[in-house]
């Protein structure tokens, strides 16, 4: 019979793994399994998201704004709200839970803007980029997991609950998004891309993989449960 892996030694320095990729990709689904995974492995494990941060306050509220349905946000003002958003967020939650040993499982960091706020609504890349340093202030991911599906998934997927203002976005703009990250997966650092159509229980295991090669953690798969669905951001 297969075992939980033994309560490792405390770590002096945690691990920040973001899962990335379109809206409905799953990366809800999979970052909790990954973070009860961790849990199961006697690890210190947080799961966290942006915009916002669940337990950052502030930031949840311009999480509020920004995905508002109705709200009419020009995109720079859009990109600003996303970058305040992650100040708080890095500053109050991801940088100290860190620093104190644990594995921060986010959805989504400084690569969706990339792609939401440069490649799909066309700002300038530089500037972008140059806004989520200052943001992230040093703050980077330790592994990136980019899961990727065509834009044609996205009607096919939890279509029983209301969508968001981003989700509400125009297929053009979906495709835009995926491809953002598609070319992204292959030129930025420490980012893996995982094919977001295959089975819940495979695309876990792969990330434990994944995780696994770039940290060093070895943790089992939790068995899936039939009440974990695709949500997002």
């Amino acid at each position: 019979m297969k075992t939980r892996s033994t309560r490792p030694p405390k770590r002096e320095r945690g691990i920040f793994i973001v899962l990335e990729g379109p809206d409905k990709s799953g990366k809800s689904t999979q970052a909790a399994l990954l973070t009860r995974a961790l849990l199961d492995a006697g690890l210190k494990a947080i799961h966290t998201r942006e915009p916002g941060g669940t337990s950052v306050p502030f930031a949840e509220k311009i999480r509020e704004l920004l995905l508002e349905p109705g709200n009419v946000v020009h995109p720079l003002s859009e990109l600003l709200l996303y970058e305040a958003a992650r100040v708080q967020h890095v500053e109050e939650l991801v940088r100290p839970a860190v620093a104190k040993g644990a594995v921060v499982v986010c959805e989504r960091f400084t690569l969706a803007t990339v792609v939401y706020q440069g490649y799909a609504r066309g700002l300038d890349p530089a500037l972008v980029r140059r806004l989520n340093r200052v943001a992230a202030s040093g703050v980077r991911p330790d592994l990136t997991i980019v899961l990727d599906i065509p834009e044609s998934q996205f009607r096919k997927r939890d279509a029983r609950r209301s969508l968001d203002r981003l989700e509400l976005e125009t297929a053009p703009f979906r495709k835009r998004v995926r491809e953002g990250y598609r070319r992204a997966a292959k030129s930025e650092p420490k980012t893996v891309l995982l094919d977001g159509t295959a089975p819940k229980f495979v695309i876990h295991r792969d990330i434990l993989d994944r995780v696994s090669r770039r940290t060093g953690l070895r943790i089992a798969p939790v068995p899936l449960e039939p009440n974990l669905v695709e949500s997002s951001p």
